[in-house]
């Protein structure tokens, strides 16, 4: 049989890390469209349930340097299995759970480290062998995966839960995650970790002059930069996003067309990295950037005009304006990261960064929640999203570093 071209190696690898990030990323999202049947069923308050949903993100966004270590030494197929593995049984757990700890525990702890092990941090690895100087593109794909999921199983986890219950539902996810354990195994995995031959030799020629070790990464501004940039802005978007089906739910929608319309941000996300990711190209990383912060801003604006005025056209706005950013952000910043600390350590630092968006995303959530419990209504908690929002942005006006 004769061997594939690199091209359509690279190309099936793409398609293979953009498949296992949408289903990492869309049962991670799924809990969104979980939380009101769950709270309903145990009595349990709003920051009680998202406790698990931000331990996950906690989990995940710690465990992704591990995870870049893992990769570096036992290579994809035992990360991607793991990640697999982690999910599957800890979906299969949930569904006979009884107590909040072993929510967090599956949910929480199992979830986070299973979603980072099909998340960006092995799957940046992984394409630079492929891309190279075309990382940006290809990671763009990869952070669309979110959209993706949450439009595929958004309204699919919606659907399962009216017909079946969440606890079935949550069967029905696990076994079907363990299932694919075969198909992976059997992939020509040392062929994939390999890498294009003329990328791996271009790479090994620059990152041989970098030297970067992550004590002297930790120790530069820019580090700090990009990890504070992850952070606010994870807070401001998982504050809103993990109760988006709840608070529409709230504001007069039914439950289904509220999973749905937030589901159809999976379509616009992909457009919107896309976008932002051609804005660079034309505009600059720093204009193109703040273009994308200021759409989030506005789709924070209409998310406040749907509580007084709730129809399908603000609807579709806020869909449009904040699920096309979310995450949109992400391969620009991924690629700054990877062009400043460029070495043969560069994932385990660029892991190390990405724990702001872990952290950022875990605080945001479970803080989205309390502020709900606290003031009884979501005005508190969208001026909340909206200053940490803008946080998020302050790096890319004052550092030199993420201007070029």
């Amino acid at each position: 049989m004769t061997p594939a071209k690199p091209t359509q190696t690279a190309l099936f690898v793409l398609a293979l890390c953009f498949a296992l990030a949408v289903i990492g990323r869309g049962l991670g999202e799924s809990f969104t469209v979980f939380l009101l049947p769950i709270s309903q069923n145990f009595g349990w308050d709003r920051a009680e349930v998202l406790s698990i949903y931000s331990m996950a993100a906690l989990i995940g966004g710690f465990s992704a340097p591990v995870i870049g270590r893992l990769f570096d030494h036992s290579g994809p197929r035992i990360v991607f299995a793991l990640g697999l593995t982690l999910i599957g049984g800890a979906f299969l757990v949930a569904s006979s759970a009884e107590r909040l700890w072993q929510f967090q525990l599956s949910l929480g702890l199992c979830v986070g480290v299973g979603v980072a092990c099909l998340g960006n941090v092995p799957h940046s690895i992984l394409l630079g062998r492929w891309f190279g100087a075309r990382l940006t593109s290809a990671m763009a794909v990869i952070y669309s995966a979110m959209g993706a999921g949450v439009l595929a199983l958004l309204p699919l986890s919606q659907v399962l839960i009216e017909r079946i219950g969440w606890r079935s539902a949550y069967q029905v996810f696990g076994v079907a995650v363990l299932v694919l354990l075969g198909p992976l195994l059997l992939l020509p995995w040392k062929r994939l970790a390999a890498g294009s031959p003329t990328v791996t030799r271009t790479a090994t020629a620059e990152l041989s002059d970098a030297g970067w070790t992550l004590l002297a990464a930790v120790r530069h501004h820019a580090f700090w930069a990009l990890f504070s940039t992850f952070f606010f802005t994870a807070v401001g978007m998982y504050a809103i996003s993990a109760q988006i089906v709840a608070y529409l739910v709230d504001a007069g929608f039914p439950p289904l067309q509220a999973a749905t319309a937030w589901g159809f941000s999976g379509v616009v996300m992909l457009a919107g990295m896309l976008s932002v990711t051609w804005l660079d190209s034309v505009i600059g990383r720093r204009r193109s950037v703040l273009v994308s912060y200021a759409i989030s801003i506005l789709g924070i604006a209409l998310l406040r005009l749907l509580r007084i005025y709730p129809n399908t056209l603000l609807l579709a706005g806020f869909v449009i304006c904040f699920g096309s950013m979310l995450g949109s952000r992400g391969p620009l910043i991924t690629a700054t990261a990877m062009r400043i600390f460029r070495g043969r350590r560069v994932g385990t630092i660029f892991g190390a960064i990405f724990i702001g968006s872990g952290l950022g995303a875990a605080i945001g959530s479970w803080s989205g929640g309390l502020i709900h419990d606290l003031t009884g209504s979501y005005d508190a908690l969208l001026l909340f999203a909206l200053a940490s929002v803008i946080l998020g942005m302050i790096p890319f006006l004052v550092v030199p570093a993420l201007r070029e």
